[in-house]
């Protein structure tokens, strides 16, 4: 019955007072299951009113203990909103990272077959082991620095100099 009071007084002045009784007289309920079933049905009771809120506060326990279908039903949905939701954004993220990890790649790429290509057309011996050493460098600042060495440099060793 007094599940029934407080949903019924639920946009009473006085609803406070009776949530705090109710919560006081369902904790000390022996049996645990009746404790959540009392408690869940005055939470949907009070639907989306400010004694619901109220309601929340005072209950502010774990509600995984809740067993019914709808309870069970709602932690489903939610879970697995949270997981589409999770996958999208992973997904936009991975998106995101991948595109500025290609563009650095090719950018990579494009430092070092230009500076391969200026250093073969102003005629600088390039020996397979310089070759490789630039081929396998990522760092783009340090590929800029030998571009722009290649431009002067007499030979491979100017370029590639720390």
């Amino acid at each position: 019955m007094a599940v029934l009071s407080a949903i019924t007084h639920a946009k009473d002045r006085s609803i406070d007072a009776i949530l705090k009784t109710l919560a006081d007289a369902l904790h000390e309920l022996e049996d645990e299951e009746d404790f959540h079933v009392f408690a869940e049905l005055t939470e949907l009771g009070l639907g989306a009113t400010r004694a619901a809120k109220t309601w929340s506060k005072l209950m502010s326990v774990d509600l995984s203990f809740y067993r019914s279908r709808t309870s069970q039903r709602l932690r489903a949905e939610g879970r697995a909103e949270g997981r589409a939701e999770g996958r999208v954004e992973g997904r936009t993220e991975g998106l995101f990272e991948g595109r500025v990890e290609g563009r650095v790649e090719g950018r990579v790429e494009e430092v070092i077959d230009k500076t391969l290509r200026l250093l073969e057309a102003r005629g600088i011996d390039i020996p397979d082991s310089a070759r490789e050493h630039m081929q396998t460098c990522t760092d783009l600042d340090v590929l800029d620095r030998w571009f722009d060495r290649a431009i002067s440099a007499a030979d491979i060793h100017e370029v590639l100099a720390e």
